[in-house]
C-alpha cells in the first residue's frame, strides 16, 4: 500500500489540453495501480464553467480510449474528480477556491495538504501564487503546500530571474517543483544507474577514454497547430535550453554522495556551472540554426515552416539547433559534446551516443569499428554497446558487433510513464527529479549569448523536411572528423535512416 499523505490535488488550467492528455490519465493509472491513497481528492480550477459530473465527464473521454479500461474503477476513480470555477486573475475569486477546498478536506477526511500544479500559460505563473498567499493558501501551519510550475521557467535568464523573485515572495524553494518531464523518463534517470553502479562503465567515463559526445533530440513533427506559440520560441528554448542541457547534466555529472534530492541536484547544478561560456567564436562556427522548408515526403507535400499556420513568412525562428560545446572541469576536459534538436527530421528519437576513443595498438586499431554506447531515452527505450569482434576466416579484419537492451523485454515490469513518475514523486515530496533555481538560472546563463546573437544579423540554413537538417550541421563534426550517428525509430546500429 503507498505511504503518501492524503492530499488535494489542485490544477489549474483544468480544461486545457496537459490537464486532459496527461495528468489526469497519469493519476488514474496510479489510483489503478494502488500507488495512491485511499483518500484523496483533485479539484479542477479553472474560467470554465462546469459542474462536477460535466468535468469527469469531459476528463475521462481520453481515459475510455484505452481499450483495458476498467469501468469500474473509472467510476471510483471519478468520485475523486471535483471542480471548481474561478477567474484566475481575480484575487477576490480565490476565497470561493480557499472555501472550496476546506469543504473537500473536511468531506474527505484530509490533512490540509495541498499540491497546486499550475498547468497554465507561463503569464499566470506570477499570478496565481500571489492570489493563493493572499487568502493564506501558502501557509503549512496545517499541513503542507506544494507549488508546481511546468517549464518554460522564463524566456531569457531576465524573466527567469524575474520569475524566481516572484514565487520566492509568496513560496519558498523547498515548496516549488519546476517540472521538466523529460527528467521522468526511465531511461535518463538509468544513465546514473548505467554509470555509477557498473565498474566497467565508470573508470572510462571521462576524457581519457572517451572521443566525444552526441545528444539527439528529433521530432519528424512540424509544430503543427502551435505556430503562433512556437514562433516566440524556437528550438533553443523549446528543447535545448531545458531538456538538453538536463540530459547532458545526467551524463557528465559527479556521482552524489547519497541519493536524495540535494545531492543529486548539487552536482547536477556543478556541471550546469562548469559549461565553458560560449564566445563569438563559438556562435560563429560551433553553433548552426535553421528552419525546415517544404520538400515531398513519402508522397506527402510537406509545407515549409513559414507557410504553417500562425508562423509570419518572414520568420527567423530557428526549427533546428546543432551546437558543440565543452564542460570545464577535469573529467571531461577537451571532450566535445554535439547537441542537436529539430523539427521535421526524418524521426522521433531523443538519444546520447558515448564515442569511445580508437585503441592506441596500431596492428588492430587501423580497421576496427569504433567503440560507442548508445542510450536510447526515446521511443523504444534502451542500451546498446558497439565494438568490434574479428570476422571469420584468414587475418584479424575486426567487424562491429553489438550487445542491446530494450526496456520493452521486461515483460513482467510494468514502466511508470514521466507524468506518473514525476506526480508519484510530488505527492511524495521528492524533488530529485525536479530542477532547482540555481540549476535553471545555470541553463539560461549559458544560452543567453545565443539569444543576444539572434537579436542581431545571423545566418539561418534551410533544410528540406524530412532530412537530417542543415549541411552545415554536418560540417560542424566533419571538421574534427567526427560524425553524427542517423538513428532510425528503432535501437539499431546501421546506416539506415528513415527518409
Amino acid at each position: 500500500m503507498s505511504v503518501i499523505d492524503t492530499s488535494c490535488i489542485v490544477i489549474f488550467g483544468a480544461s486545457g489540453d496537459l490537464t486532459q492528455r496527461m495528468l489526469i490519465p497519469a493519476l488514474y493509472h496510479l489510483y489503478v495501480d494502488q500507488k495512491l491513497p485511499k483518500s484523496f481528492a483533485i479539484l479542477g480550477v479553472s474560467r470554465s464553467i462546469y459542474s462536477d459530473q460535466a468535468f469527469r465527464s469531459k476528463l475521462i473521454k481520453n481515459i475510455k480510449s484505452d481499450k483495458k479500461i476498467n469501468e469500474e474503477l473509472l467510476n471510483k476513480f471519478c468520485e475523486h474528480l471535483f471542480y471548481q470555477a474561478i477567474n484566475t486573475s481575480d484575487v477576490n475569486d480565490y476565497t470561493l477556491l480557499k472555501k472550496r477546498i476546506s469543504r473537500i478536506n473536511a468531506d474527505r477526511e484530509l490533512k490540509n495538504n495541498t499540491l497546486f500544479y499550475l498547468a497554465t500559460p507561463p503569464s499566470l505563473y506570477s499570478v496565481i501564487p500571489e492570489h493563493l498567499a493572499a487568502v493564506g493558501l501558502n501557509e503549512e501551519t496545517d499541513g503542507w503546500k506544494r507549488l508546481v510550475v511546468e517549464k518554460p521557467f522564463g524566456s531569457d535568464l531576465k524573466s527567469a530571474v524575474s520569475l524566481d523573485e516572484s514565487l520566492y515572495r509568496h513560496f519558498q524553494e523547498q515548496q516549488i517543483y519546476r517540472i521538466d518531464h523529460y527528467l521522468g523518463k526511465e531511461t535518463v534517470q538509468n544513465m546514473l544507474v548505467l554509470r555509477f553502479a557498473n565498474s566497467i562503465f565508470e573508470p572510462l567515463w571521462n576524457g581519457r577514454y572517451i572521443d566525444y559526445v552526441e545528444v539527439t533530440g528529433a521530432e519528424a513533427l512540424g509544430v503543427e497547430q502551435r505556430g503562433g506559440y512556437y514562433d516566440g520560441s524556437g528550438a533553443m528554448r523549446d528543447m535545448l535550453q531545458n531538456h538538453l542541457l538536463q540530459v547532458i547534466a545526467m551524463v557528465a555529472m559527479e556521482p552524489p554522495a547519497v541519493i536524495n534530492a540535494k545531492s543529486m541536484r548539487d552536482e547536477v547544478v556543478k556541471v550546469l556551472q562548469c559549461l565553458k561560456p560560449l564566445s563569438q567564436d563559438d556562435l560563429e562556427n560551433n553553433l548552426v540554426l535553421g528552419q525546415y522548408i517544404q520538400s515531398q515526403v513519402r508522397g506527402k507535400c510537406l509545407p515549409a515552416y513559414r507557410e504553417e499556420e500562425g508562423v509570419p513568412n518572414n520568420s527567423r525562428t530557428e526549427t533546428y539547433v546543432g551546437l558543440k560545446l565543452f564542460i570545464n572541469n577535469w573529467r571531461w576536459d577537451g571532450v566535445p559534446f554535439y547537441l542537436r534538436t529539430g523539427k521535421r527530421l526524418p524521426t522521433r528519437v531523443t538519444e546520447v551516443v558515448i564515442h569511445f576513443k580508437k585503441t592506441p595498438h596500431p596492428v588492430f586499431s587501423a580497421d576496427a569499428p569504433e567503440n560507442k554506447l548508445i542510450i536510447r531515452i526515446q521511443p523504444d527505450e534502451g542500451i546498446m554497446l558497439g565494438f568490434g569482434l574479428k570476422e571469420p576466416g584468414a587475418g584479424f579484419d575486426a567487424k562491429e558487433v553489438a550487445m542491446d537492451f530494450h526496456y520493452s523485454d521486461l515483460k513482467e515490469t510494468e514502466l511508470l510513464t514521466a507524468y506518473e513518475r514525476l506526480l508519484l514523486d510530488l505527492l511524495k515530496g521528492d524533488a530529485t527529479l525536479f530542477a532547482r533555481s540555481d540549476a535553471v538560472r545555470a541553463c539560461w546563463d549559458f544560452v543567453q549569448p545565443i539569444l543576444d546573437y539572434q537579436k542581431k544579423s545571423f545566418p539561418l540554413h534551410g533544410y528540406a523536411s524530412g532530412t537530417w537538417g542543415p549541411i552545415e550541421a554536418e560540417k560542424l563534426l566533419n571538421r574534427d572528423n567526427h560524425e553524427w550517428r542517423f538513428p532510425c525509430k528503432n535501437l539499431t546500429d546501421t546506416d539506415y535512416c528513415e527518409l
